[in-house]
């Protein structure tokens, strides 16, 4: 019988290697963000050489703008489909290099699996793990998302193995015999930095941060607002937490004493997560830490599985908002800007909760420039979304709205009250002429 060590070193290879185990038809999921394998990803020009042809890739938030997503030489070799956008993603679209995926983070992947069987296509993931321990297993480290869920369902998998990588516990581990391909690298693992928050974000901030009860189990996001809500949570007590992204914040949470995932009612004594991404601080925090639990988020943003959580608050970002509380937190107008993530499922959960709040976060305003190089201050609170703008929290799920102004609170109340809540949050410069919009469109 072969050690793993032995099975070990025949599965290893060079990226190029690996990118030959790649058929025809193949469907191939990249590990989403921090967990992207790089080494692998950077070398998918190669399929040009290998004469594989109708391949697909579905990428989930990538960090870096990979020369095969700006190849138009790539046509027919691979077509590129994203769950969530970013800049490089945004200028693919303009060369029609990549195409949005609708998605909801709990169904995407069954529906995504349901689409390869029917066109009888073959799936592949491509993640980054963390070195084989002394057992076989390797850790899928920063990103649970849909990875070990697709490696159950028979998926070939490439891994990149990397020591930078911290070893996670939960839905992360991958035994070498369930490997097709290693593929190894010693680069450095993607790191940011928390970005300094303005006033507004901290005014924000602190609306926010009154609506969280003590025990209270919450789900945050990257960004200003959530940094800002984070530092305001500081005195709460016997907080949990239950979210799609752990982030640094969150430990700071776990080690003032704030978080201590007593009173969730699920999962107690584990903050769980399905990805994480941020400093050397947070990548050491998890690095062998049991109790934060990385989870698929087909169950971690289940609205159901949220809902068994106790006092559960989510809060999510929006670009916009109309009268009626639809929440456009993707597009702008017919410019695919991000992505649906998990906010229209952890808004739902969250209402499911005993005591649960969803709570929608944005500034008030935003500037563009003219002609003239001037600015040009705008309302996020609109009578009615710009054209082609996706909805992607009903105004039926809607539940509280956030601005520097104040709190908007929408559930149980008829259109012609929301209105007017909704506009006493707006910047005091377009409350006039919101309601004008309001009378003469005739929203109440």
């Amino acid at each position: 019988m072969k050690s793993f060590e032995e099975i070990y070193r025949e599965k290893k290879m060079t990226a190029e290697q690996a990118l030959k185990l790649i058929q025809d038809n193949d469907y191939m999921f990249s590990a989403q963000a921090a967990g992207e394998p790089e080494a692998i990803l950077e070398k998918l020009q190669y399929l040009k050489k290998t004469g594989v042809k109708n391949t697909v890739l579905n990428t989930c938030l990538p960090l870096k703008y990979y020369e095969a997503f700006k190849d138009p030489e790539m046509k027919g070799v691979m077509a590129h489909n994203g769950w969530f956008f970013n800049a490089g993603l945004r200028d693919a679209q303009t060369k029609k290099l990549v195409s949005d995926v609708p998605q909801s983070s709990t169904s995407i992947l069954r529906k995504t699996l349901d689409r390869i069987a029917y066109e009888n296509r073959r799936p592949v993931v491509l993640t980054t793990v963390s070195p084989m321990d002394q057992h076989g297993y390797m850790s899928l480290s920063v990103s649970a998302i849909y990875e070990r869920d697709l490696i159950n369902k028979g998926a070939l998998a490439i891994v990149e193995v990397n020591p930078n990588f911290p070893r996670t516990f939960g839905d992360t581990q991958v035994h070498i015999s369930e490997v097709a391909a290693v593929v190894e690298s010693d680069r450095p693992i993607f790191k940011s930095k928390l970005a300094p928050y303005t006033e507004t974000d901290a005014a924000i901030g602190r609306y926010i941060a009154s609506l969280i009860e003590d025990g209270s189990t919450i789900q945050l996001g990257i960004g200003n607002i959530p940094n800002a809500v984070a530092t305001e949570l500081k005195s709460k007590r016997h907080l949990g937490i239950h979210t799609e992204m752990f982030t640094e914040t969150m430990v700071d949470l776990i080690e003032c004493g704030a978080v201590d995932n007593s009173q969730k009612g699920l999962l107690n004594g584990y903050s769980v997560c399905s990805f994480t991404m941020g400093s050397q601080r947070l990548y050491d925090y998890i690095d062998n830490n049991p109790s934060v639990l990385f989870k698929s988020c087909t169950f971690t943003n289940d609205p159901y599985t949220i809902g068994k959580n106790n006092k559960f608050v989510s809060v999510n970002a929006t670009l916009e908002v109309d009268l009626t509380g639809q929440c456009a937190s993707e597009t702008v107008g017919h410019t695919q800007w991000s992505g649906t993530g998990g906010q229209s499922e952890t808004v739902q959960g969250a209402q499911m909760s005993l005591g649960g709040k969803s709570i929608i976060a944005m500034h008030s305003t935003y500037t563009t420039k003219d002609e003239s190089g001037k600015e040009v201050l705008h309302s996020k609170i609109v009578p009615f979304l710009q054209e082609g703008s996706v909805v992607t929290t009903s105004r039926n799920d809607t539940d509280y709205v956030v601005t520097e102004y104040g709190i908007a609170w929408l559930r149980g109340l008829n259109v012609s009250r929301r209105v007017e809540a909704l506009i006493n949050i707006a910047h005091p410069d377009f409350r006039e002429e919101l309601r004008r919009q309001a009378e003469i469109n005739r929203i109440w």
